[in-house]
């Protein structure tokens, strides 16, 4: 089905960049590209694994303050804010890269670069947003645009794994006077992701009496035998294909070498699951403590003599959401991306920073897919592809400057 874009968003994008100044701008951020590059090359030698994020929001606080952004500041949360002030006519705009990446503390950071790439732990993801976002407001200084609505720029913390969108909850909750996000992650430009992929991850404990696997055999229950029942119970659930609705049981701990011969008085394991639903998502989180709490009910019946229990400790926990393929924002996204010369995409859920405010209703795109051979990431390397990818903070600027509104020139899209 072919994707329309109304009018009023094609005609704010043809204005915007039929300015000389949004021109200027855009220039600018080609122009940039080696000195951003060189940016990113400090950032990513400053170890920011999740949860230690601290050295890389000085760096970005700084940052702020040299580019001449008020009420910089670090956050209760660790994030790193500063704001570039508008008139005060027009949406108040977050745009948002997190410094957080997944490589542990003692992680070797030496980049290494060739005609290509550059190599490096934490390169891309998200390090190239983080200088993104400060050749970004270079380029707004450089041509002297002035936006309606303040545009609020964010370093944040705590957004991979454990730390489940942290840095963004967190500011969220204290700003409640955000009207729209525009989240980067990656380097490229393509991918428009206007859903929040809901997730739960916990951790289920069993708890038993524990003893000599031949002394007490058949005196107590086992809970690690009930850990098993649950795991078999939860690995035959069903769930709908569309919305997209998965689970995985991803650890399973028990005993140790020393008690080889020993029934453990716990056992545990880890699950995580999401949807791009969210009554889905309540549906299949409570299909899984069914499953656990059978399976605690059947290892306790099977003995007879003592009880199984079980605790859960949750870990994540992030609502799921969507905003409409024709919000405004979306189509600004899309319209925007056509005008680089680059193939839109609307992406199936996806679970980013924008999850937070699309969860409560607040327009937020992410950006930053360019598909899959935009760059390489994994446990062992992670690359970033040098040319042309000044195309991401030319997106963010569009798309910003169409919801903030240009003071005399364009209104807000929103």
């Amino acid at each position: 089905m072919e994707y329309t874009v109304q009018p009023k968003v094609k005609e704010t994008i043809q204005k915007l960049t039929g300015m000389k100044a949004v021109r200027d701008a855009l220039g600018f951020l080609k122009e940039d590209h080696e000195n951003s590059i060189s940016q990113q090359l400090e950032l990513v030698q400053i170890p920011a694994p999740t949860f230690h994020e601290e050295k890389r929001a000085e760096y970005m606080a700084e940052a702020f303050r040299r580019l001449g952004l008020s009420d910089v500041h670090i956050d209760g949360t660790g994030n790193a804010v500063g704001v570039r002030k508008g008139s005060g006519n027009g949406p108040r705009v977050l745009i948002d890269g997190h410094m957080d990446t997944v490589y542990p503390l003692d992680t070797p950071l030496i980049p290494r670069r060739d005609e290509e790439f550059i190599y490096c732990p934490g390169i891309t993801d998200d390090t190239r947003a983080c200088a993104a976002m400060l050749t970004l407001i270079r380029a707004l200084n450089h041509a002297g645009i002035q936006t309606s609505g303040d545009l609020v720029f964010m370093g944040s913390v705590r957004e991979e794994g454990r730390g489940a969108f942290g840095g963004m909850t967190g500011f969220m909750n204290e700003n409640k006077n955000i009207d729209a996000a525009v989240c980067m992650d990656g380097c490229g430009i393509g991918g428009i992701i206007y859903q929040s992929t809901g997730f739960k991850t916990l951790e289920i404990t069993f708890h038993g009496i524990g003893g000599h696997a031949f002394a007490t055999f058949g005196e107590v229950a086992n809970p690690l035998h009930a850990a098993a029942r649950a795991v078999a119970k939860i690995a035959d659930l069903k769930v709908p294909t569309q919305p997209k609705t998965t689970y995985c049981v991803s650890n399973f701990h028990a005993g140790n070498d020393a008690g080889i011969h020993a029934i453990v008085p716990t056992a545990s394991i880890k699950i995580n699951y999401r949807s791009n639903g969210q009554k889905e998502l309540e549906a299949l989180d409570a299909e899984i403590m069914r499953c656990i709490r059978e399976a605690c009910q059947e290892e306790t019946q099977r003995w007879g003599k003592d009880e199984i229990t079980f605790t859960v400790e949750t870990y994540c926990d992030v609502p799921a959401g969507t905003l409409g393929q024709h919000d405004p924002i979306v189509e600004t996204a899309w319209e925007a991306i056509t005008y680089l010369g680059k193939e839109p995409m609307l992406e199936e859920g996806g679970p980013t920073n924008a999850s937070i405010p699309i969860s409560r209703g607040i327009p937020a795109v992410c950006i930053g897919d360019g598909g899959p051979a935009t760059y390489y990431h994994n446990a062992a390397l992670e690359r970033f592809p040098v040319k042309d990818t000044w195309e991401m903070p030319q997106l963010a600027l569009l798309i910003a400057l169409s919801a903030a509104g240009v003071e005399g020139e364009t209104k807000s899209v929103l």
